[in-house]
């Protein structure tokens, strides 16, 4: 499921679940642009069908090792939208720390954006001044 807008993160390695079973991951990767909570997607060489990978947490475990190999340092991972699951991926949600890493690897955080124009001082003093001359009007009518 690799595209144009992946961040590929790792590749092939092997995981063991809580039961005791192999399973052969393809990859990690990420999309390469979000807004501030990033969905890190574990695809699978096989289907693993109905075994509910994303709760194991023998697993997810393993998924982190690997990521702190790569970098990554901080909170663990909870599992993502039950929605995303799908025969061959899991995905797990990271917490906001991990943006930082994700940053290093090329992910533009959208969210920055937005929280540019609200520290700006000029646009502030500009709705201010709207505002205060909306009030104005208001009284003056």
């Amino acid at each position: 499921m690799k595209n144009d807008n992946d961040i590929q993160l790792s590749g092939p390695f092997k995981v063991t679940d809580a039961n005791g079973g192999a399973h052969d991951v393809a990859g990690i990767r990420i999309f390469d642009e979000g807004y501030g909570i990033i969905d890190v997607y574990v695809d699978f060489a096989q289907r693993i069908g109905e075994l509910h990978l994303y709760e194991d947490a023998a697993v997810i475990r393993q998924v982190l090792a690997k990521l702190r190999s790569l970098g990554y340092h901080g909170p663990d991972f909870g599992h993502g939208d039950l929605g995303l699951q799908d025969e061959k991926v899991i995905v797990l949600e990271a917490p906001e720390a991990f943006n930082g890493f994700a940053a290093h690897k090329g992910w533009k955080n959208l969210a920055e954006e937005f929280d540019e124009d609200e520290d700006d001082p000029v646009m502030d003093g500009v709705a201010s001044a709207t505002h205060l001359d909306a009030l104005m009007r208001k009284f003056k009518s």
